[in-house]
Protein backbone atom coordinates (compact mmCIF):
# COMPACT_ATOMS: atom_id res chain seq x y z
CA UNK A 1 0.00 0.00 0.00
CA UNK A 2 1.00 3.61 -0.52
CA UNK A 3 0.01 5.48 2.65
CA UNK A 4 0.29 9.17 3.44
CA UNK A 5 0.12 10.00 7.15
CA UNK A 6 -0.68 13.47 8.46
CA UNK A 7 0.58 13.50 12.03
CA UNK A 8 2.82 15.05 14.65
CA UNK A 9 6.05 13.36 13.63
CA UNK A 10 7.62 13.97 17.06
CA UNK A 11 5.05 11.81 18.81
CA UNK A 12 5.95 8.31 20.01
CA UNK A 13 2.44 7.33 18.95
CA UNK A 14 3.13 8.44 15.38
CA UNK A 15 6.52 6.75 15.28
CA UNK A 16 5.13 3.45 16.55
CA UNK A 17 2.26 3.58 14.05
CA UNK A 18 4.62 4.31 11.14
CA UNK A 19 7.10 1.63 12.14
CA UNK A 20 4.67 -1.20 11.55
CA UNK A 21 3.92 -0.23 7.96
CA UNK A 22 7.58 0.36 7.21
CA UNK A 23 8.40 -3.10 8.57
CA UNK A 24 5.66 -4.57 6.37
CA UNK A 25 7.27 -3.05 3.29
CA UNK A 26 4.54 -0.54 2.52
CA UNK A 27 5.34 2.78 0.84
CA UNK A 28 4.94 5.31 3.65
CA UNK A 29 4.92 9.11 3.42
CA UNK A 30 4.71 11.51 6.36
CA UNK A 31 3.39 15.05 6.44
CA UNK A 32 4.33 16.22 9.92
CA UNK A 33 2.63 19.18 11.53
CA UNK A 34 5.68 19.70 13.73
CA UNK A 35 9.33 19.70 12.64
CA UNK A 36 10.94 16.36 13.40
CA UNK A 37 13.76 14.03 12.40
CA UNK A 38 11.98 11.71 9.93
CA UNK A 39 12.59 7.99 9.64
CA UNK A 40 15.16 7.26 6.94
CA UNK A 41 12.95 4.51 5.53
CA UNK A 42 10.11 6.88 4.69
CA UNK A 43 9.34 7.26 1.00
CA UNK A 44 8.81 10.98 1.56
CA UNK A 45 8.60 13.62 4.28
CA UNK A 46 7.11 17.11 4.39
CA UNK A 47 6.83 19.58 7.27
CA UNK A 48 3.47 21.36 7.24
CA UNK A 49 3.29 24.26 9.74
CA UNK A 50 -0.15 24.27 11.35
CA UNK A 51 -1.68 26.05 14.34
CA UNK A 52 1.60 27.86 15.09
CA UNK A 53 3.59 24.63 15.36
CA UNK A 54 6.57 26.32 13.70
CA UNK A 55 6.91 28.73 16.61
CA UNK A 56 6.44 26.36 19.52
CA UNK A 57 9.84 26.35 21.20
CA UNK A 58 8.94 23.68 23.74
CA UNK A 59 6.78 23.60 26.81
CA UNK A 60 9.57 24.55 29.17
CA UNK A 61 10.41 27.71 27.19
CA UNK A 62 6.75 28.67 26.96
CA UNK A 63 6.34 28.12 30.68
CA UNK A 64 9.28 30.42 31.41
CA UNK A 65 7.56 33.11 29.32
CA UNK A 66 4.58 32.89 31.67
CA UNK A 67 2.33 30.69 29.49
CA UNK A 68 0.70 27.85 31.38
CA UNK A 69 -0.22 24.58 29.72
CA UNK A 70 -3.88 25.65 29.65
CA UNK A 71 -2.98 29.08 28.27
CA UNK A 72 -1.08 27.61 25.35
CA UNK A 73 -3.96 25.28 24.59
CA UNK A 74 -6.50 28.11 24.57
CA UNK A 75 -4.42 30.16 22.12
CA UNK A 76 -4.26 27.24 19.71
CA UNK A 77 -7.97 26.46 20.13
CA UNK A 78 -9.07 29.98 19.22
CA UNK A 79 -6.47 30.96 16.63
CA UNK A 80 -5.14 27.66 15.30
CA UNK A 81 -8.08 27.09 12.89
CA UNK A 82 -7.19 30.31 11.08
CA UNK A 83 -4.07 28.59 9.73
CA UNK A 84 -6.03 25.76 8.09
CA UNK A 85 -6.79 27.22 4.62
CA UNK A 86 -3.18 27.84 3.66
CA UNK A 87 -1.99 24.54 5.13
CA UNK A 88 -4.78 22.66 3.35
CA UNK A 89 -3.69 24.02 -0.03
CA UNK A 90 -0.16 22.76 0.60
CA UNK A 91 -1.41 19.38 1.77
CA UNK A 92 -3.62 18.98 -1.28
CA UNK A 93 -0.60 19.63 -3.50
CA UNK A 94 1.41 16.97 -1.64
CA UNK A 95 -1.43 14.46 -2.00
CA UNK A 96 -1.65 15.18 -5.73
CA UNK A 97 2.09 14.55 -6.06
CA UNK A 98 2.22 11.36 -3.95
CA UNK A 99 -1.13 9.91 -5.13
CA UNK A 100 -1.52 7.64 -2.08
CA UNK A 101 -4.06 4.85 -1.81
CA UNK A 102 -5.40 6.82 1.14
CA UNK A 103 -4.55 9.50 3.69
CA UNK A 104 -4.50 8.69 7.41
CA UNK A 105 -4.67 11.65 9.83
CA UNK A 106 -3.59 10.76 13.36
CA UNK A 107 -5.75 13.09 15.50
CA UNK A 108 -8.64 15.40 14.62
CA UNK A 109 -7.29 18.81 15.75
CA UNK A 110 -5.55 19.78 13.65
CA UNK A 111 -4.27 16.96 11.46
CA UNK A 112 -7.68 15.54 10.62
CA UNK A 113 -9.09 19.02 10.11
CA UNK A 114 -6.45 20.03 7.59
CA UNK A 115 -6.86 16.73 5.72
CA UNK A 116 -10.63 17.22 5.60
CA UNK A 117 -10.24 20.85 4.48
CA UNK A 118 -7.87 19.75 1.71
CA UNK A 119 -10.80 17.61 0.43
CA UNK A 120 -8.53 15.61 -1.87
CA UNK A 121 -10.07 12.89 -4.09
CA UNK A 122 -8.64 9.99 -2.04
CA UNK A 123 -10.07 8.02 0.90
CA UNK A 124 -9.46 9.62 4.30
CA UNK A 125 -8.90 7.64 7.51
CA UNK A 126 -9.20 9.63 10.74
CA UNK A 127 -7.81 8.63 14.13
CA UNK A 128 -9.53 10.06 17.20
CA UNK A 129 -7.26 10.85 20.13
CA UNK A 130 -8.57 10.76 23.68
CA UNK A 131 -10.00 14.24 24.12
CA UNK A 132 -10.81 15.26 20.54
CA UNK A 133 -14.55 15.04 21.22
CA UNK A 134 -14.92 15.50 24.97
CA UNK A 135 -12.62 18.54 25.21
CA UNK A 136 -11.46 20.16 21.96
CA UNK A 137 -14.73 19.90 20.02
CA UNK A 138 -16.50 21.73 22.83
CA UNK A 139 -14.10 24.63 23.34
CA UNK A 140 -15.09 26.95 20.47
CA UNK A 141 -17.90 27.02 17.88
CA UNK A 142 -15.34 26.87 15.07
CA UNK A 143 -13.65 23.75 16.46
CA UNK A 144 -17.07 22.14 16.86
CA UNK A 145 -17.86 22.87 13.20
CA UNK A 146 -14.47 21.63 11.99
CA UNK A 147 -14.83 18.42 14.00
CA UNK A 148 -18.16 17.72 12.32
CA UNK A 149 -16.73 18.55 8.90
CA UNK A 150 -13.84 16.15 9.48
CA UNK A 151 -16.20 13.32 10.43
CA UNK A 152 -18.47 13.95 7.43
CA UNK A 153 -15.51 13.64 5.08
CA UNK A 154 -13.98 10.58 6.75
CA UNK A 155 -13.96 7.31 4.84
CA UNK A 156 -13.04 5.31 7.97
CA UNK A 157 -12.48 6.02 11.65
CA UNK A 158 -9.99 4.63 14.18
CA UNK A 159 -10.66 5.28 17.89
CA UNK A 160 -9.07 3.97 21.07
CA UNK A 161 -12.36 3.48 22.92
CA UNK A 162 -15.93 2.53 22.10
CA UNK A 163 -17.17 5.79 23.61
CA UNK A 164 -15.56 7.78 20.81
CA UNK A 165 -17.16 5.67 18.09
CA UNK A 166 -20.53 6.43 19.66
CA UNK A 167 -19.72 10.16 19.91
CA UNK A 168 -18.44 10.21 16.32
CA UNK A 169 -21.75 8.83 15.03
CA UNK A 170 -23.58 11.48 17.00
CA UNK A 171 -21.35 14.21 15.53
CA UNK A 172 -21.85 13.22 11.92
CA UNK A 173 -19.87 10.08 11.06
CA UNK A 174 -21.82 8.12 8.44
CA UNK A 175 -23.70 5.06 9.81
CA UNK A 176 -21.95 2.76 7.31
CA UNK A 177 -18.46 4.22 7.85
CA UNK A 178 -16.04 1.43 8.92
CA UNK A 179 -14.57 1.81 12.40
CA UNK A 180 -11.72 0.21 14.32
CA UNK A 181 -11.16 0.31 18.08
CA UNK A 182 -7.54 -0.41 19.10
CA UNK A 183 -5.11 1.60 21.27
CA UNK A 184 -4.08 4.92 19.79
CA UNK A 185 -0.45 3.93 19.30
CA UNK A 186 -1.40 0.59 17.77
CA UNK A 187 -0.98 -1.38 20.97
CA UNK A 188 1.48 -2.41 23.66
CA UNK A 189 4.84 -3.87 22.65
CA UNK A 190 5.01 -6.69 25.16
CA UNK A 191 8.69 -7.32 24.51
CA UNK A 192 9.25 -3.85 26.05
CA UNK A 193 6.39 -3.62 28.55
CA UNK A 194 6.23 -6.78 30.67
CA UNK A 195 5.99 -7.56 34.41
CA UNK A 196 9.13 -7.65 36.59
CA UNK A 197 10.60 -10.98 37.59
CA UNK A 198 10.12 -9.95 41.22
CA UNK A 199 7.44 -7.44 42.29
CA UNK A 200 8.89 -4.15 43.60
CA UNK A 201 9.20 -3.69 47.35
CA UNK A 202 9.81 0.07 47.43
CA UNK A 203 6.68 2.29 47.57
CA UNK A 204 7.16 4.04 44.22
CA UNK A 205 4.45 5.95 42.32
CA UNK A 206 4.86 7.08 38.72
CA UNK A 207 2.88 9.71 36.83
CA UNK A 208 3.71 9.24 33.12
CA UNK A 209 1.30 11.87 31.75
CA UNK A 210 3.51 14.97 31.75
CA UNK A 211 1.87 18.42 31.75
CA UNK A 212 -1.38 18.53 29.82
CA UNK A 213 -4.32 20.88 30.12
CA UNK A 214 -6.71 18.01 30.84
CA UNK A 215 -4.51 16.16 33.38
CA UNK A 216 -4.69 17.36 36.99
CA UNK A 217 -0.99 17.28 37.70
CA UNK A 218 -1.59 19.80 40.49
CA UNK A 219 -3.88 17.29 42.23
CA UNK A 220 -1.20 14.62 41.81
CA UNK A 221 1.44 16.69 43.62
CA UNK A 222 -0.97 17.71 46.38
CA UNK A 223 -1.94 14.07 46.79
CA UNK A 224 1.73 13.10 46.97
CA UNK A 225 2.15 15.53 49.84
CA UNK A 226 -0.75 13.87 51.68
CA UNK A 227 0.66 10.40 51.02
CA UNK A 228 4.02 11.42 52.44
CA UNK A 229 2.38 12.38 55.73
CA UNK A 230 1.53 8.70 56.26
CA UNK A 231 4.15 7.01 54.10
CA UNK A 232 7.25 9.24 54.32
CA UNK A 233 9.35 6.59 52.54
CA UNK A 234 7.21 6.83 49.36
CA UNK A 235 8.82 8.19 46.20
CA UNK A 236 7.21 9.81 43.18
CA UNK A 237 8.32 10.17 39.56
CA UNK A 238 6.87 12.69 37.11
CA UNK A 239 7.75 11.85 33.50
CA UNK A 240 8.14 14.66 30.92
CA UNK A 241 8.15 17.25 33.71
CA UNK A 242 11.86 18.10 33.99
CA UNK A 243 12.45 21.77 33.21
CA UNK A 244 8.77 22.63 33.56
CA UNK A 245 8.25 25.70 35.70
CA UNK A 246 4.73 24.65 36.70
CA UNK A 247 5.91 21.31 38.05
CA UNK A 248 8.93 22.79 39.82
CA UNK A 249 6.73 25.40 41.48
CA UNK A 250 4.24 22.83 42.80
CA UNK A 251 7.02 20.66 44.22
CA UNK A 252 8.72 23.59 45.93
CA UNK A 253 5.52 25.07 47.36
CA UNK A 254 4.53 21.71 48.83
CA UNK A 255 8.07 21.11 50.13
CA UNK A 256 8.26 17.60 48.69
CA UNK A 257 11.50 17.99 46.68
CA UNK A 258 13.13 15.17 48.67
CA UNK A 259 10.53 12.65 47.48
CA UNK A 260 9.82 13.75 43.90
CA UNK A 261 11.95 13.27 40.79
CA UNK A 262 10.99 15.20 37.67
CA UNK A 263 12.18 13.35 34.57
CA UNK A 264 12.51 14.39 30.93
CA UNK A 265 10.57 12.43 28.28
CA UNK A 266 11.74 8.82 28.29
CA UNK A 267 12.22 6.32 25.44
CA UNK A 268 10.08 3.19 25.47
CA UNK A 269 12.76 0.93 26.96
CA UNK A 270 13.33 3.34 29.84
CA UNK A 271 9.59 3.66 30.46
CA UNK A 272 9.34 -0.12 30.75
CA UNK A 273 12.05 -0.12 33.41
CA UNK A 274 10.36 2.72 35.30
CA UNK A 275 6.99 0.99 35.30
CA UNK A 276 8.54 -2.28 36.53
CA UNK A 277 10.18 -0.42 39.43
CA UNK A 278 6.89 1.20 40.50
CA UNK A 279 3.96 -0.20 42.44
CA UNK A 280 1.45 2.39 41.23
CA UNK A 281 0.86 4.37 38.02
CA UNK A 282 -1.31 7.49 38.26
CA UNK A 283 -3.35 9.08 35.46
CA UNK A 284 -5.43 11.94 36.95
CA UNK A 285 -7.07 13.05 33.69
CA UNK A 286 -10.43 14.78 33.37
CA UNK A 287 -10.75 14.08 29.62
CA UNK A 288 -9.26 11.05 27.90
CA UNK A 289 -9.69 8.09 25.65
CA UNK A 290 -7.52 5.10 26.48
CA UNK A 291 -4.14 6.50 27.61
CA UNK A 292 -1.33 4.51 26.01
CA UNK A 293 0.84 4.96 29.11
CA UNK A 294 -1.96 3.50 31.24
CA UNK A 295 -1.97 0.31 29.16
CA UNK A 296 1.83 0.12 29.22
CA UNK A 297 1.84 0.50 33.01
CA UNK A 298 -0.79 -2.24 33.31
CA UNK A 299 1.36 -4.51 31.15
CA UNK A 300 4.26 -3.97 33.56
CA UNK A 301 2.25 -4.93 36.63
CA UNK A 302 1.67 -1.40 38.00
CA UNK A 303 -1.64 -0.91 39.74
CA UNK A 304 -3.45 1.86 37.81
CA UNK A 305 -5.02 4.76 39.71
CA UNK A 306 -6.91 6.85 37.18
CA UNK A 307 -9.57 9.48 36.74
CA UNK A 308 -13.05 8.01 36.83
CA UNK A 309 -14.16 8.65 33.24
CA UNK A 310 -16.20 6.53 30.84
CA UNK A 311 -13.38 5.58 28.48
CA UNK A 312 -11.10 4.35 31.26
CA UNK A 313 -13.93 2.20 32.65
CA UNK A 314 -13.70 0.23 29.40
CA UNK A 315 -10.43 -1.13 30.87
CA UNK A 316 -10.57 -0.78 34.64
CA UNK A 317 -13.08 -2.29 37.04
CA UNK A 318 -12.58 -0.45 40.36
CA UNK A 319 -11.24 -2.71 43.09
CA UNK A 320 -10.56 -5.55 40.64
CA UNK A 321 -7.73 -4.39 38.39
CA UNK A 322 -7.28 -0.76 39.41
CA UNK A 323 -8.76 2.19 41.29
CA UNK A 324 -10.78 5.09 39.85
CA UNK A 325 -11.11 8.47 41.56
CA UNK A 326 -12.24 12.04 41.06
CA UNK A 327 -9.09 13.37 39.34
CA UNK A 328 -9.70 16.85 40.75
CA UNK A 329 -9.64 15.66 44.37
CA UNK A 330 -6.17 15.39 45.97
CA UNK A 331 -7.78 13.66 48.95
CA UNK A 332 -9.39 10.91 46.86
CA UNK A 333 -6.21 10.51 44.85
CA UNK A 334 -4.09 10.24 47.99
CA UNK A 335 -6.48 7.72 49.56
CA UNK A 336 -6.31 5.55 46.43
CA UNK A 337 -2.51 5.75 46.28
CA UNK A 338 -2.21 4.76 49.93
CA UNK A 339 -4.56 1.82 49.36
CA UNK A 340 -2.60 0.76 46.29
CA UNK A 341 0.75 0.96 48.11
CA UNK A 342 -0.47 -1.00 51.14
CA UNK A 343 -2.60 -3.71 49.51
CA UNK A 344 -0.24 -6.28 48.03
CA UNK A 345 -3.06 -8.73 47.35
CA UNK A 346 -4.89 -6.15 45.22
CA UNK A 347 -1.71 -5.37 43.29
CA UNK A 348 -1.04 -9.05 42.62
CA UNK A 349 -4.61 -9.78 41.55
CA UNK A 350 -4.71 -6.69 39.33
CA UNK A 351 -1.38 -7.54 37.70
CA UNK A 352 -2.70 -10.96 36.68
CA UNK A 353 -5.95 -9.56 35.30
CA UNK A 354 -4.21 -6.73 33.47
CA UNK A 355 -1.70 -9.08 31.85
CA UNK A 356 -4.64 -11.02 30.46
CA UNK A 357 -6.40 -7.88 29.22
CA UNK A 358 -3.30 -6.54 27.48
CA UNK A 359 -2.64 -9.86 25.75
CA UNK A 360 -6.24 -10.13 24.55
CA UNK A 361 -7.07 -6.52 23.67
CA UNK A 362 -3.90 -4.45 23.35
CA UNK A 363 -1.06 -6.57 21.97
CA UNK A 364 0.74 -4.47 19.34
CA UNK A 365 1.16 -7.17 16.69
CA UNK A 366 -2.39 -8.37 17.05
CA UNK A 367 -3.85 -4.86 16.96
CA UNK A 368 -1.79 -3.79 13.96
CA UNK A 369 -2.85 -6.90 12.06
CA UNK A 370 -6.40 -5.74 12.74
CA UNK A 371 -5.42 -2.30 11.42
CA UNK A 372 -4.15 -3.82 8.17
CA UNK A 373 -7.43 -5.69 7.71
CA UNK A 374 -9.24 -2.44 8.51
CA UNK A 375 -7.29 -0.58 5.85
CA UNK A 376 -8.13 -3.25 3.29
CA UNK A 377 -11.80 -3.12 4.28
CA UNK A 378 -11.76 0.65 3.90
CA UNK A 379 -10.22 0.42 0.43
CA UNK A 380 -13.16 -1.68 -0.73
CA UNK A 381 -15.51 0.96 0.69
CA UNK A 382 -13.84 3.96 -0.83
CA UNK A 383 -16.00 6.96 -1.67
CA UNK A 384 -13.74 9.97 -2.03
CA UNK A 385 -13.90 12.93 0.31
CA UNK A 386 -15.66 14.96 -2.38
CA UNK A 387 -18.24 12.21 -3.00
CA UNK A 388 -18.90 11.97 0.73
CA UNK A 389 -19.37 15.74 0.98
CA UNK A 390 -21.82 15.79 -1.93
CA UNK A 391 -23.88 13.03 -0.33
CA UNK A 392 -23.85 14.62 3.14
Amino acid sequence: MRILFVADGRSPITRQWLQYWLEQGDEVYLVSTFPCAPEAALAGYEFLPLAFSRYQAGRGAASRRGLTTGGRARIRQWLGPLTLPRAARRLRAVIAQVQPDFVHALRIPYEGMVAAWANAPVPLVISVWGNDFTLHARTTPLLAYLTRLTLRRATALHADCQRDVRLARRLGLAPDCPTLVVPGNGGVRREVFFPPATPPVQPVVINPRGLRGYVRTDAFFRAASLVLEKRPEARFYGVAMAGEEEARRWVEQLKIEHAVTLLPPQPHAAMGELFRAAMVAVSPSTHDGTPNTLLEAMACGCLPVAGDIESVREWITPGKNGLLVDPCSPTELATAMLQALSDGTLRQRAAQENARLIAERADYRRCMAMARAFYQQMLTHRPTAQEKERSA
